[in-house]
């Protein structure tokens, strides 16, 4: 294999790098010593830039969400026939039950991508979830209870700048 070649696979193994590659932030000799493949720094790097040239440039797009905060949230019956879930991964629904969590749900242009931003940008603010999932247009991320308002910002925040997936 070309070094070139398993440069490119490389930064495939890391899409924070990839993106960056897209976006044009990266400090090509940084990344070359950060990868590991076998070749001289300088090399590596070239291939790098050599990459970077043909990737679609990043974008991003807005999307048109509403975005809502919903208190009170907790683990519910999800087979209950009064069950106002929220949303159920694997066994465990959230809903309405006077639990000591939050559910931020957005609603309208939502997709997978618009959830990997709004994770991306939860860990940016040091918020970790309990719960986070996506259909039919509504996304909902379960959060403490404390941690409500600044995820509500963090998930606005997000939904203002969504990575725009080359076609």
């Amino acid at each position: 294999m070309s070094l070139a070649a398993e440069t490119r696979r490389a930064v495939d193994r890391h899409p924070f790098l990839r993106t960056a590659l897209q976006a044009g932030v990266v400090n090509y000799t940084a990344a070359a010593r950060y990868l590991a493949v076998d070749g001289e720094t300088d090399a590596i790097a070239t291939a790098l830039r050599r990459y970077a040239d043909e990737l679609p440039a990043y974008e991003t797009e807005s999307r048109d969400v509403r975005v809502r905060m919903e208190s009170g949230i907790g683990p519910i019956e999800a087979e209950s026939p009064e069950n106002d879930g929220l949303l159920a991964v694997g066994g465990t629904a959230f809903g309405p039950c006077g639990g000591d969590r939050t559910a931020i749900v957005a609603t309208g242009d939502v997709d997978t991508a618009a959830l990997t931003a709004v994770m991306a940008h939860l860990s940016v603010e040091e918020l970790s979830p309990s719960a986070a999932s996506i259909a039919d247009g509504t996304l909902v991320v379960v959060v403490d209870r404390l941690e409500g308002a600044n995820a509500l910002r963090a998930v606005e925040d997000a939904l203002e700048r969504v990575g725009v997936r080359p076609e």
